[in-house]
């Protein structure tokens, strides 16, 4: 038994307060995983999430409308190709914000036209901003999510068509 057998099974501990805390905050942020790196030790905290809340969400929406069981069943299906198409992807779990800090306009609006490179939104993940860029130029066509939306891995978040 060497000192390295040690040393391993020391860095490989886990801690289970950290473990709860990050599981809390899942809960609390509705997000579906969290992923923290120490040194060598990583800790990733996951929860399944059903379609029910997505679902939930969209249904919620059409209520203002005056006939809402006739909207919700002609809003899926325009929403379907959208997202197939020409969207832009979320890359990691984080919280979207459209605008660099709050008062300031929106980074991109729809109908307006944007250069390969050009910041479309920021997700903050960890308390670190990262800057989501046009992969071509285009027009925006939509914009799939709102300020403070916490979004999930390859979600939708903006069409450039």
């Amino acid at each position: 038994m060497g000192h390295d057998r040690g040393e391993k099974a020391e860095n490989m501990a886990i801690d289970g307060k950290l473990v709860r805390e990050l599981a809390e905050l899942l809960a609390e942020t509705g997000l579906s995983e969290i992923e923290v790196e120490d040194g060598d030790r990583k800790i990733r905290v996951a929860r399944q999430l059903t379609a029910a809340p997505v679902q939930h969400f969209a249904a919620a929406a059409p209520a203002p409308v005056a006939a809402p069981a006739a909207a919700a069943p002609a809003a899926a299906p325009v929403a379907a190709p959208v997202v197939d198409a020409n969207a832009v992807k979320s890359p990691m779990v984080g919280t979207c914000y459209l605008a660099g800090e709050p008062g300031v306009p929106n980074f991109v609006s729809v109908g307006q036209t944007v250069k390969a490179g050009d910041t479309l939104l920021i997700i903050e993940a960890m308390k670190v901003m990262n800057p989501i860029v046009a992969p071509n130029a285009g027009t925006v066509t939509a914009i799939l999510v709102e300020n403070a939306q916490p979004v999930e891995f390859d979600q939708p978040l903006v069409v450039i068509a």
